[in-house]
């Protein structure tokens, strides 16, 4: 196990003391766990696009970050893009990959389990007859997606694979993307 100081145990990067010290907090105060985000996207041209998240309201606060962070998505060229970043759809799979790994470290330091490296792959199917409106019957987005995980710890392999399921109940964009979320849209004037 990491030491960061004698008054905090950091197990995989985590600092499990204020893991701790936040959920005993949280259940002192239910307000400190609500939490939103926010993002800002501007059209560039064609498929392009840039998405900016910067400011956050959580544990009872506001905040903004010292410097902002942005995603360039687009289209590749066999899509009529021009290749200058991720498409959405693949973004999906790195915050669903970025999630669920947050996910299985963070608990795996709250058992105190030594994790040596996690690699994780994704595959998602997606029929372009939605999209294009070309069959009511195909859904837009992925019809499903593909995760294989290779993790190394201190544990027997029984209890990294029990980490990978616990990941999946406890990771917020796991929930997201197979349970669905309401999304409310308006037009500006």
């Amino acid at each position: 196990m990491e030491q960061a100081t004698r008054s905090q145990q950091v197990v995989n990067g985590v600092n499990v003391t204020g893991l701790f010290e936040t959920i005993d907090a949280i259940k002192g105060n239910r307000d400190i766990a609500d939490f939103k985000f926010r993002a800002k996207n501007v059209w560039i041209n064609g498929g392009a696009n840039r998405t900016t998240v910067n400011e956050y309201d959580g544990a009872c606060g506001s905040f903004s970050r010292e410097r902002p962070f942005e995603f360039t998505k687009d289209e590749p060229p066999v899509l009529l893009g021009t290749d200058t970043g991720a498409n959405p759809v693949e973004y999906v799979l790195a915050a669903l990959a970025g999630c669920l790994t947050t996910s299985l470290v963070y608990h795996a330091a709250a058992q105190g389990i030594t994790i040596e490296s996690v690699e994780s792959t994704y595959e998602g199917d997606l029929d372009l007859h939605g999209f294009l409106g070309m069959d009511e019957n195909v859904r837009n987005g992925y019809k499903n997606i593909r995760v294989s995980f290779k993790v190394k710890g201190d544990a027997p392999d029984e209890t990294l694979r029990e980490l990978v399921e616990l990941a999946q109940k406890r990771s917020p964009v796991f929930d997201i993307v197979t349970n669905g979320v309401a999304v409310s849209v308006e037009t500006a004037g």
